[in-house]
């Protein structure tokens, strides 16, 4: 069995997701989605995200036909010790040239070129903007 692992926050699902998660399952035969506790993404993303609390977050990745496991993480060593597990990692393009957290315990970082046409954050600001 082969173990692949995506991570993000997942606040509102977009066909961006989608293709993604179908993407990185399409490279093994188990995909654990990691997703960003509420307070990370408070953390991390300001004080109005996430708009969808991590149940809400979860229950709908889990339900993805691609999504075999769904984990919430709380900080960055929680993450990596999820990296470390897994065979391979897919990001995201725009990740390439970045940081990225665990990569130096992960197996494989393969990269999905990104729709840039989707995005949760640009969702947010048209639903404020009507």
């Amino acid at each position: 069995m082969s173990l692949i692992f995506v991570n993000g926050t997942f606040d509102i699902l977009h066909p961006g997701h989608i293709e993604l998660l179908n993407y990185a399952k399409s490279l093994g035969s188990h995909l654990m989605v990691g997703i960003d506790s509420d307070d990370r993404v408070n953390h991390l993303k300001g004080p109005s995200r996430p708009i969808n609390n991590h149940r809400y977050r979860s229950f709908m990745l889990r339900n993805l036909k691609a999504v075999d496991e769904v984990v919430v993480f709380n900080n960055d060593a929680e993450l990596i010790n999820l990296i470390a597990a897994c065979d391979i990692m897919v990001k995201g393009s725009d990740y390439m040239g970045k940081t990225i957290v665990g990569e130096a315990v992960c197996n494989e970082l393969i990269f999905f070129d990104v729709l840039n046409e989707y995005s949760t954050t640009k969702i947010i600001q048209d639903i404020a903007n009507r």
